[in-house]
């Protein structure tokens, strides 16, 4: 689903921004320049990136031994 209309961001960009690296939604904006031209987007992104995060997390949490998670 497209989050940001006028950067033409979708969900899955957003989530694989995530997975090379981005460790928070200023990360994702300054990648993917979300929200940096009307804003309208701006809620729905940080709750992408915020469930994204979350999700990571509790899969790392489910492994015997951590992955080890570095930014790019």
């Amino acid at each position: 689903m497209y989050v940001c209309l006028c950067q033409g961001v979708t969900d899955g960009q957003i989530r694989d921004a995530i997975f090379e690296g981005c460790c928070s939604y200023k990360d994702v904006r300054e990648t993917l320049g979300v929200a940096t031209k009307c804003g309208k987007c701006a809620c729905l992104a940080k709750e992408v990136v915020r469930d994204t995060l979350t999700e990571l997390q509790s899969s790392q949490a489910a492994l015997a031994y951590p992955a080890d998670f570095y930014p790019a």
